[in-house]
């Protein structure tokens, strides 16, 4: 079957088995005034995006990586992964035209829009693929590699 994420609270007893729960926990819990804004307007703009990712990315994301890192040669759907380029080439595009107006997902500042689509766009963009320069997304991208938890938990190997 395979794993997904999981958080176990002690207090009180909980668990969070999904991606995006447990980012807005950890935010709502810990990130005052960093990750979790008290303005709603403000908070939806990093919300919106992690919802988009799970939505949008993902399912094109999951093309690419499973035919390129999770399947041999052999048995590779060559269209379906070139599908899935061009899909994620498009929404590359989006990602963008939206960092052409803001440095973050989130707004002004790193948020929970950012932890959402940073593990996808790092996948996409490590498994020795050509993409459309996007100097936004470039520009967004290496501000997540001078972050110590970004280098520290997501950037590794692409398996």
């Amino acid at each position: 079957m395979g794993w997904c994420r999981c958080l176990k609270m002690m207090k009180p007893t909980c668990y969070y088995g999904k991606s995006n729960a447990i980012v807005r926990y950890l935010a709502a819990q810990y990130g005052q005034n960093r990750l979790w804004v008290d303005n709603p307007a403000r908070r939806a703009e990093g919300e919106k995006w992690m919802d988009w990712a799970n939505q949008t990315l993902s399912p094109a994301h999951r093309v690419i990586l499973m035919g390129l890192v999770r399947t041999p040669p052999e048995k590779r759907d060559q269209a379906a992964i070139e599908a899935g380029i061009e899909k994620c080439d498009g929404l590359f595009a989006l990602l963008d035209d939206a960092l052409a107006h803001q440095p973050w997902f989130s707004g002004d500042n790193f948020g929970t829009g950012d932890i959402a689509i940073a593990p996808f766009v790092y996948n996409l963009l490590n498994v020795d693929l050509k993409w459309t320069p996007r100097p936004n997304l470039e520009r967004w991208y290496q501000q997540l590699t001078e972050r110590p938890a970004f280098r520290k938990v997501v950037m590794i190997p692409v398996t």
